[in-house]
């Protein structure tokens, strides 16, 4: 909490306009909120692709009038040089999350990850360097560890990529230090471990492992298990991420260009999430009967990943506040809740497009640009 409040203190004293790429998805939306409730100036880029307008809807109920009014949306693809020039155009820091993740995505279209996580980042290196912005933080992953067998993982020690969204993060790290080395662009990356919360989408093929079971347990539905239970992973709240973020664009490393694991150095196994969450959503009075269902392991995965943060600790003074539990007690009434609304919302209506419902109901400042194809939100 001492931390937290630090950064707060230091945000008020220092206001400055930050630029979030992928604003619209989950990690995104909870940066943009943590800014714009720190009184800072916002602007936000994504096209559509896999963030959602509910998102911003949802980060709009959470800020005053005052502080929505510091936020504008720019809609815009970051595969597209220009429209990465004019969202960069004035910014002090940029917090770049718009990337498509996923493993299995990345291994059925691997073109299409490629060209938006590689040159997408690409294009935002180039327009931060040209306009000499202060810092260039970027969402990078604990997937450019893969097969390294050190447990947990230090950001000295990577293995081969396993995947081709593995491939990408390595190379987006690369391509960070080469514009650090060449051009002077302080470039910090954040190997992300696991990241949950609210706004997460449950949704879809390559929806997480949290989102999705904490929304088939709630209705009922029996969860798909992959592997025998044993499969671990450092889970890390998304209050950790943020704060890791923001720590990352003001605190000055000893050098441009560095790597920093973001998580909590802990293993929680899937059989011990199972019983995490089944306990947590019985404290909310929903009994989890059904046991899950075993598949096979899945291609591309690993069996355990740890993180140690001794690193962003040290340098940049980084302090998780919450432990996985601690998360998923935050986590899982924001799902409750949401779920209650998507039904409600299904029995008033039948539509589907939300984000015309969005843009006609909220007084968003949005200023359109070219889409070309299909760029990411984190």
């Amino acid at each position: 909490m001492y931390k937290n409040q630090k950064i707060k203190e230091q945000l008020c004293n220092l206001p400055a306009t930050w630029l979030v790429t992928g604003c619209a998805g989950f990690i995104g939306s909870n940066l943009v909120e943590y800014l714009l409730q720190n009184d800072q100036r916002v602007l936000g880029l994504d096209n559509f692709s896999t963030g959602h307008l509910h998102n911003l809807e949802d980060v709009y109920e959470q800020v005053s009038p005052a502080q929505w009014q510091r936020f504008r949306f720019m809609e815009g693809d970051i595969r597209n040089i220009e429209s990465c020039r004019e969202a960069v155009r004035g910014v002090d820091h940029v917090l770049h999350q718009a990337a498509l993740g996923s493993v299995p995505r990345s291994l059925f279209d691997p073109a299409t990850t490629i060209g938006t996580n590689v040159g997408g980042f690409l294009n935002m290196l180039i327009a931060a360097r040209d306009e000499n912005v202060q810092s260039f933080v970027y969402a990078a992953s604990r997937s450019t560890y893969d097969d390294h067998p050190d447990s947990p993982n230090r950001e000295d020690c990577v293995g081969k990529p396993l995947s081709p969204y593995a491939a990408t993060t390595y190379a987006n790290e690369l391509y960070a230090d080469v514009f650090a080395r060449s051009y002077g662009v302080r470039c910090v990356g954040l190997r992300y471990f696991n990241v949950f919360g609210k706004r997460q989408d449950p949704a879809g093929a390559h929806a997480p492992v949290i989102p999705k079971w904490i929304a088939a347990m709630a209705e009922g539905r029996q969860v798909v298990l992959n592997g025998d239970g044993s499969t671990s992973r450092d889970f890390c709240y998304i209050a950790n991420v943020v704060q890791a973020n923001v720590l990352a664009a003001l605190v000055h490393s000893p050098n441009d260009s560095e790597i920093y694991n973001v998580a909590v150095n802990d293993a929680t196994s899937l059989d011990q999430l199972h019983s995490y969450l089944k306990a947590i959503l019985q404290a909310h009075g929903i009994v989890v009967r059904a046991m899950p269902r075993r598949a096979a392991f899945r291609t591309g995965d690993i069996q355990h990943s740890r993180a140690d943060i001794a690193k962003a600790m040290q340098l940049l003074g980084y302090d998780p506040e919450y432990r996985i539990f601690a998360g998923l007690e935050a986590t899982v009434p924001w799902y409750l809740k949401r779920l209650r609304k998507l039904a409600s919302r299904n029995a008033a209506s039948d539509s589907t497009d939300d984000r015309a419902d969005i843009f006609a109901t909220k007084p968003m400042p949005v200023s359109e640009c070219s889409a070309n194809g299909a760029g990411a939100a984190a």
